[in-house]
């Protein structure tokens, strides 16, 4: 199984075109492609179908607070807060990389994303591959004297499926497969499966309001994690996407945020966070 996600990680890609943000326009037709599907480049927690162009460079600053539950004990979250910086580089308009360090668990993560196909009047959506490798290194030895190097690896393959319905609303399915070395649950297997849910509403011009849902398939019945709902809204502003959203789940990456996500909305265990991008 881990070669199959070696193997899946180093697909060869499709390449397309990919206009830029600044260029793109909120109209369904393009050349007859559709733009402007998503914005920003993740919904909330999933990735969007949104792709940095050619030879440009993009720093994403991730930041979650904890728990709003605890209210004035924890300063409403912001005592236990955790960032995630991502370097997003566009090797052309259908390809991108990137390498990323989240505080949650000390993950190092890289990843590539690329297009296979756009939507346009021959063809309803537009697919986007993600495949990543990352590595937590925060196990801790001590207190697993067993524990070796690839323990500590995590791999994901996600199909990114979009569609623009409209001027102002997107939808998007994400089917994903993503595999833990280590697992906390001795009865969750390390290949776990889910359905990523996401949408996109146009509230102005440079606002929108954006949700996405994780769908776990087999997760083990006496695990203690949840499937993650976020909503959030969206503001551009000419050079980056600001998204501040609500989430139940503190982890950032695809792993983490489907694996371990721990908050219950209706127990107002949910916390507050934000992604800032800047293109350069």
């Amino acid at each position: 199984m881990k070669k199959i996600f070696l193997l899946l990680f180093c697909l060869p890609i499709f390449c397309f075109s990919q206009d830029d943000l600044l260029e793109e326009i909120d109209s369904d037709e393009d050349n007859n492609y559709a733009t402007a599907t998503f914005k920003g480049l993740k919904i909330v927690n999933f990735e969007s179908t949104k792709l940095v162009a050619k030879k440009e460079f993009t720093f994403v600053v991730a930041h979650r607070f904890g728990s709003l539950e605890n209210g004035l004990e924890t300063f409403f979250g912001l005592d236990d807060a955790v960032t995630r910086l991502n370097f997003i580089y566009g090797i052309n308009d259908a390809i991108n990389i990137s390498v990323s360090r989240s505080s949650f668990q000390k993950i190092y993560e890289s990843a590539i994303k690329y297009r296979l196909t756009r939507q346009s009047d021959n063809f309803p959506f537009t697919i986007v591959g993600y495949n990543s490798i990352l590595v937590n290194t925060a196990l801790d030895k001590n207190n697993y004297p067993k524990l070796e190097f690839n323990d500590r690896l995590g791999y994901t393959t996600q199909v990114l499926i979009a569609r623009k319905v409209s001027d102002k609303l997107s939808l998007e399915l994400a089917p994903t497969v993503f595999h833990d070395n280590f697992v906390l649950d001795n009865n969750q297997d390390n290949t776990q499966y889910a359905l990523g849910m996401g949408t996109r509403y146009k509230l102005g011009k440079r606002w929108s309001l954006n949700a996405d849902y994780g769908w776990h398939l087999n997760r083990s019945s006496t695990s203690p994690f949840k499937n993650p709902l976020s909503i959030g809204i969206d503001l551009e502003t000419g050079g980056h996407v600001f998204q501040m959203h609500f989430t139940n789940s503190q982890a950032m990456n695809t792993n983490g945020f489907l694996g371990q996500a721990t908050g219950e909305w209706s127990d107002g265990d949910i916390y507050f966070g934000f992604n800032l991008s800047r293109r350069f």
